[in-house]
């Protein structure tokens, strides 16, 4: 019989890490960067503001008093296109600056594999800019005097799955970086394009509901200019979204599953 003090078999070995542990951990990263880079993190703020600011008042100046009765209009579209640009750099960006750093064989080796993590890390940054768009939306209201119906479900959902379309998208071109490693100049010509996605409602294209953040941007207006809630919408409009979402989300999974696969089959993971 094994005296009090005894620990039994196998007491001091380290559990499996699951995917939990993995979630907590880079949530918690990211909450340190911000918290330890205060001037970088409020940098990105000002600098929203600033092309907010240039968006606005140089609006004014061409388009007068046309741009004052769509001020609602320009709010959300800027508030949707600051996450859109959070998600999309998340995990392009962030894979691009793993390459660079000669770290990228880390996310290689971990027992989850590549993808998840890069997954996570993406979804990670997502609720990093989640916060500071609000925060960005809240001093945008108070400058312009602009009142939204903000019902936190319908943003939320809404703004969440539009993005998801944004992540496939950034997927994609972190596999891409993978594999060709220097794509800055048009990784960074695709975010001016999600203006256009954004816009893309106001064509009144149908076919234009397929594409990435051009239905979400619609039914985001919808909800917080016209006060629209999420049970409000037909199921129809809720299950496109969604669809679009997943879609673009598992495209960009596979263009990154065998890009990475292709980069490893050439010999060229690690180099840069």
């Amino acid at each position: 019989m094994s005296s009090p003090t005894e620990r039994p078999a196998g007491a001091d070995e380290p559990q499996p890490a699951t995917y939990y542990h993995l979630a907590r951990a880079v949530l918690y990263r990211e909450f340190l960067i911000f918290v330890r880079y205060p001037a970088n993190a409020i940098g990105g703020v000002v600098v929203a503001l600033f092309f907010f600011g240039v968006l606005l008042f140089g609006g004014r100046l061409l388009a007068g008093q046309a741009l004052a009765e769509s001020i609602e209009g320009i709010v959300v579209g800027y508030f949707l296109w600051t996450l859109s640009v959070g998600a999309y750099s998340s995990v392009s960006n962030d894979i691009g600056s793993e390459v660079q750093w000669g770290t990228l064989e880390r996310h290689i080796t971990t027992p989850f594999g590549f993808a998840p993590v890069a997954l996570l890390k993406g979804v990670a940054k997502i609720v990093r800019t989640f916060l500071t768009s609000a925060g960005v939306l809240a001093v945008l209201l108070l400058v312009t005097g602009t009142r939204l119906s903000l019902d936190p479900l319908a943003v939320v959902v809404i703004a969440g799955l539009a993005i998801t379309s944004v992540l496939g998208l950034g997927f994609a071109a972190g596999g891409v970086t993978v594999l060709y490693k220097r794509i800055g100049n048009w990784l960074n010509l695709l975010q001016f394009g999600f203006v256009v996605l954004i816009s893309a409602p106001l064509f009144e294209l149908p076919w234009s509901r397929f594409l990435p953040l051009a239905h979400g941007s619609g039914l985001l207006q919808r909800a917080m200019v016209d006060g629209v809630r999420l049970w409000e919408f037909g199921a129809g409009e809720l299950a496109l979204l969604v669809a679009v979402a997943v879609g673009y989300l598992l495209g960009g999974y596979v263009v990154f599953h065998y890009a990475t696969r292709r980069a490893r089959r050439l010999g060229t993971l690690g180099d840069y």
